[in-house]
Order: structure tokens, then C-alpha cells, then sequence
């Protein structure tokens, strides 16, 4: 996904820490864009252009709740905004466990993690 920020430098510090210090992901460069994704797959990259109006919600697969905390720690310390903090939401289905930040433009960044059937 190609997402257009209007300020690249500060939304990068933002991916950089949610998803490569809180997650474990890598950072890339694709075709000169910034590019985040987990063990070298090309996942998310931010290029400059103004943000998307309205926002979106973008959602990353985390591999366990350790991943959950590391993401939303990380992101709010880079200067995301809190939109609801690590834990289970089992409204959406069971074993769903989220946490949600709002990035730089205004997006609603999730990780979530689906525990499994034997820890429900």
C-alpha cells in the first residue's frame, strides 16, 4: 500500500517506531519511498503528497500481545495519539485483542492480534 503523508519525515519517525521498534518489521527503501513491512515484505510505503482525506484505518497483524504493547508504546513515544489502548475487544470477534493509535495525519493505525482458541 502507497500511503500519501503530508509530512514525510515525521510520519517515517512515527512508522519507524510503531511497526519496526514495536512489531519487529523492517524498513525498506522501495523506488525511494520509505517502505515498512514484517521480515522484508513490502507492506506499507509513505510518500509525500498530503494526507488521504478522509482518513483511513490501516491494521497490522501483531505475533503475540507483547507486539500489541511494543506498537502502541512505541508509536504514542514517536508522537502518535492514543485511540484506545492494548486489550481485548471481543466485540469484534473472539480472541481479538487491538490497540490503536492515531498517526501524524490523522489515520487510525491498528495491531491486532487474535489469541489462540486454547487461551480464550
Amino acid at each position: 500500500m502507497t500511503l500519501p503523508v503530508g509530512d514525510l519525515e515525521r510520519s517515517v519517525a512515527f512508522y519507524r517506531a510503531a511497526l519496526v521498534e514495536g512489531m519487529g518489521w523492517v524498513e525498506l527503501e522501495v523506488e525511494g519511498a520509505p517502505t515498512f513491512g514484517p521480515q522484508g515484505a513490502e507492506d506499507v510505503s509513505l510518500v509525500a503528497g498530503g494526507p488521504l482525506r478522509p482518513a483511513i484505518h490501516l491494521a497490522f497483524a501483531a505475533a503475540d500481545f507483547a507486539q500489541l504493547e511494543g506498537f502502541h508504546r512505541a508509536g504514542l513515544a514517536a508522537g502518535g495519539r492514543d485511540n484506545g489502548a492494548p486489550g481485548p475487544r471481543l466485540r469484534y470477534s473472539p480472541g481479538y485483542h487491538g490497540a490503536f493509535l492515531l498517526d501524524p495525519d490523522g489515520h487510525n493505525v491498528e495491531a491486532v492480534w487474535h489469541a489462540p482458541v486454547e487461551d480464550r
